[in-house]
């Protein structure tokens, strides 16, 4: 895990390296969220399909019985685990090469030098920083709301609708219907501004989530709701990124002596997003513990059931509604980001024709 932050992060933060327009980085982490979600894609259908095949089907009660053939199942879905993490982890590395050498980061020739923050003068700068604190809190929940829908969907399918031989296939669609709809989301920011569709984007799944508890199981309502659920999962993926760099931006403006900072935001978004998914994870165990469920059980009582419709509708929309609510005080709108982009240019373009006159000077001494 500290592997794959050490990668996370700085990878996270480069968006704010590889150019100083707003338009391009929008543009790169519209392509970058696209590719990220086709990995989840790619890593959703390999895991599924691999594991799927030794986890879907229950033993008989011959096979119960039997304590050597119990033990080959095990066996088969212990190694279909492990074939399938070894497939990620190499998918993984290759990726990370491809980053490590084909991408190039912009140096800032024209930043004035200054001394550097420790850790807590930077922390105390960025937590205090409104506009970020807003960001963080408002996608903190609605990421919570998606988390607990995505990590609950499978069981809930499994248990509750009765699609065990479906499941891997809903979620796919969920993660494909995602990957496919980023370029309509970043067309839609760009049309019609972020904040706009930060309330679309996350209020979209609404209905469908409350659809999916309310009729009777139907497999063609399921798959509905999972193409539903990946619209608004793109937007959750994308709309939070595309949306960090205007805040570092407003950052920049109101303290030009600061430099070296985008790492901090960047980190501690992606431990904000990590807490929650702890968060998530830590409910749905409980409550599921509580509930009674039985691990790897073909049957579940009917408590186990009603908590998985509570855990994938009622929780995610009140956890949506209340990150909605707070990300109204979010200052930062268009007219907003577009003043601090001309700001920026104009702060940008007088570095460089100071740096340019001292070259100028120092070549004429």
């Amino acid at each position: 895990m500290l592997t794959l932050q050490c990668f996370h992060v700085p990878y996270s933060a480069l968006t704010m390296f590889i150019s100083t327009e707003q338009k391009e980085r929008d543009s790169a982490t519209a392509y970058r969220m696209m590719v990220e979600v086709l990995g989840t894609v790619l890593g959703t259908a390999i895991q599924g399909q691999i594991v799927g095949g030794a986890t879907s089907a229950c033993p008989s009660e011959t096979d119960i019985s039997d304590t050597t053939n119990s033990t080959n199942i095990n066996i088969s879905r212990k190694h279909a685990y492990m074939f399938a993490s070894g497939v990620i982890c190499a998918i993984y590395i290759l990726c990370a090469a491809v980053l490590f050498l084909g991408v190039k980061e912009q140096k800032e020739t024209g930043r004035k030098k200054s001394a550097p923050l420790s850790f807590s003068q930077g922390l105390w700068l960025v937590m205090s920083h409104g506009p970020y604190i807003k960001l963080v809190t408002s996608f903190l929940f609605t990421s919570l709301a998606f988390m607990l829908l995505e990590g609950n969907f499978a069981l809930f399918i499994t248990y509750a609708l009765g699609h065990r031989n479906d499941f891997q296939n809903i979620l796919l669609v969920i993660m494909l219907s995602g990957t496919l709809t980023i370029p309509c989301w970043q067309w839609f920011l760009t049309r019609f501004g972020k904040k706009t569709a930060v309330y679309i984007g996350n209020s979209w799944a609404v209905p469908f989530m409350i659809l999916i508890v309310s009729v009777k199981s139907n497999l063609t309502i399921s798959y509905l709701v999972s193409v539903a659920a990946g619209v608004s999962v793109a937007a959750s993926f994308l709309l939070p990124w595309s949306m960090l760099p205007d805040v570092v931006d407003d950052f920049k403006i109101k303290n030009p002596d600061v430099h070296g900072h985008e790492a901090l935001f960047y980190s501690f978004y992606v431990f904000f997003l990590k807490f929650a998914s702890g968060v998530s994870l830590g409910i749905s165990t409980l409550s599921l513990k509580f509930a009674g469920y039985v691990t790897g059980g073909c049957t579940q009582p009917e408590s186990v059931s009603s908590t998985l419709k509570v855990l994938v509708s009622p929780v995610p929309v009140a956890f949506i509604a209340l990150g909605l609510l707070i990300f109204r005080t979010y200052p930062i709108d268009e007219e907003t980001r577009q003043c601090n982009r001309k700001l920026l240019q104009e702060i940008l373009d007088s570095e460089a024709d100071s740096e340019s006159e001292s070259s100028a000077l120092g070549s004429t001494v």
